[in-house]
């Protein structure tokens, strides 16, 4: 018997490791099917699980409640698993280049548990080769056991969209590959399983590897040009959203918008790729030039507040500005990589400190990470300018006069709003007479 057909049978169990904003989605979502471990090292997102709690918002309260994934910190309960799926996060260190250690961390830890006849389908972002080169030697090390033989080994990259109800696991396409065919149609026929609108067969490992940092890179580049082109409509006098939705009218326009590009996947994919391109004697040139126009729009944010704060006679440094969001993206708690930040270092460069908003972020993960103290949205008062960060349907849904209570008692003309995504409408802003500008 396949072990697809033990696993249907609940004759073996699949184990998910690394439960966060991807692992946990996965987990529960399998769990509907199988017998399922959720295995992470944070002892304090275990705990949440066991008590029905979802830190990420991803499924819900509900759903953790009602879930079967017997949620554990306790690496030995792999053992008993015969599946492993890793969603481990793969950042970048401080000089942009790959950080594999929690990828090989896990390996080790996936090793020192493995059985005969495991698979191990990794899904973390990582640039081609890695899986191969890097994951299977540790997992045999540790093991004692040989990859093709005693195990097998498959790449399926994650494409769970964070905070997006629409975009969800069973109905994106899943890319899935294996060390061989016979691992190929195993893996396939687990991830039918939860995927309704099926899988695509990558030919290898190494082209599921690259299709995924492709693919973000591919949107990181687009974006990269409507960054410049705002930046350079800004000293030409001409409204970028304007310009946007004039050329929409084509059939064929590709509607990106300008914007901060941060979290864990857009920000951070692009480096994997230039990063193995270099090791080969190829020095990137779109990819890499893209990455460092949006890596510099927080300073062009930063800039254009200092602009708009001297233009309305605001003295800087005594100026009360007020960041509204500092998730990576809307609708969601997640402040990993946050271009926020980079607004944030830029004013205090102008010996600004200022005060950060944001309802749907973790205080304690904002405190820990950019070493701000969040403040309720109902206690900001005389403020001097309102940056509008992350399009949070909160912030989407305030009514203009809310916004005006909370800046200071001046003429309207002296009110400054930020719009980084374009939430209001220019001309009822206009209207108004505040200082406006966007992005």
């Amino acid at each position: 018997m396949r072990l697809f057909e033990r696993l249907v049978n609940k004759e073996e169990k699949l184990a998910v490791i690394g439960l966060g904003y991807v692992g946990m989605p996965i987990a529960v979502a399998f769990a509907k099917k199988l017998s399922v471990i959720g295995f992470d090292l944070n002892s304090h997102k275990i705990e949440d699980y066991k008590n029905g709690i979802d830190p990420t918002n991803e499924v819900g309260d509900d759903a953790i409640k009602k879930t079967t994934v017997d949620f554990t910190s306790d690496a030995a309960k792999l053992q008993l698993a015969k599946f492993h799926v890793v969603a481990v996060p793969t950042p970048v260190n401080a000089d942009k280049t790959p950080d594999l250690s929690p990828i090989e961390e896990v390996s080790k830890t996936i090793g020192r548990n493995l059985t005969k006849g495991s698979i191990v389908v990794y899904e973390s972002t990582v640039y081609p080769g890695v899986t191969e080169d890097i994951c299977i030697p540790i997992l045999e090390c540790e093991s004692g056991l040989r990859c093709g033989v005693d195990f097998k080994v498959g790449y399926s990259p994650e494409r769970i969209n964070p905070g997006d109800k629409v975009h969800k696991l069973e109905n994106i396409t899943k890319i899935v590959s294996g060390l061989d065919k016979e691992s190929l149609e195993e893996i396939a026929k687990v991830y039918e399983l939860v995927v309704e609108v099926g899988v695509h067969r990558a030919g290898s490992i190494k082209v599921a590897e690259a299709a995924k940092v492709v693919e973000n890179s591919q949107r990181d580049i687009n974006i990269a040009f409507m960054n410049e082109l705002a930046m350079v409509f800004d000293r030409m006098g001409i409204d970028t959203q304007e310009v946007i939705e004039a050329m929409a009218t084509k059939w064929n326009a590709l509607q990106f918008s300008p914007g901060l590009v941060g979290g864990h996947c857009i920000g951070v994919d692009p480096y994997y790729f230039i990063y193995e391109a270099e090791k080969l004697g190829y020095h990137s040139q779109i990819i890499l030039s893209g990455r460092k126009i949006n890596d510099g729009m927080g300073s062009f944010v930063a800039d254009s507040v200092i602009k708009k704060l001297i233009l309305t006679n605001k003295i800087v440094k005594k100026a009360k500005v007020v960041i509204l969001g500092i998730t990576f993206k809307e609708n969601c708690p997640d402040t990993r990589n946050s271009k926020v930040e980079d607004i944030i270092k830029r004013l205090n460069e102008y010996e600004i400190d200022p005060i950060i908003v944001d309802p749907y972020a973790d205080p304690v993960d904002a405190k820990n990470e950019y070493g701000v103290d969040l403040v309720p949205l109902d206690m900001v008062n005389d403020a001097d300018c309102l940056v509008f960060a992350v399009a949070h349907d909160i912030f989407k849904d305030m009514k203009l006069d809310h916004v005006d209570n909370m800046f200071r008692d001046v003429p309207n003309k002296e009110k400054i709003i930020v719009d980084i995504k374009s939430i209001f409408d220019r001309s009822d802003i206009k209207e108004i007479g505040y200082s406006y500008w966007r992005l």
